[in-house]
């Protein structure tokens, strides 16, 4: 029988991308309240990788083009977090 059979058969439902032995679960990365917020720290946009910037975007609400130069993308995500701050 085939992984792909059994999780037919026993109704599991998760992503083919995820490896299920290093699951965590929600509350162990949620703030304990909405009273707790999470504060990240400042991150460093120059030490960071196109693919960890569109990561990151994708993470605050914007899409980014890799495609792009470093630069753009870097002034996309400031510009982005200003607008969100005086939201």
């Amino acid at each position: 029988m085939t992984r792909f059979s059994e999780l037919l058969t026993t109704n599991e439902v998760h992503s083919a991308y995820e490896d299920v032995t290093t699951t965590t679960s929600v509350s162990d990365t949620a703030p304990a309240s909405v009273e707790d917020p999470v504060n990240p720290e400042p991150l460093d946009f120059d030490s960071m990788s196109k693919l960890e910037l569109e990561t990151f975007g994708r993470t605050i609400g914007i899409e980014l083009d890799r495609r792009h130069s470093k630069n753009k993308l870097i002034k996309q995500l400031q510009e982005h977090i200003e607008y969100m701050e005086t939201m």
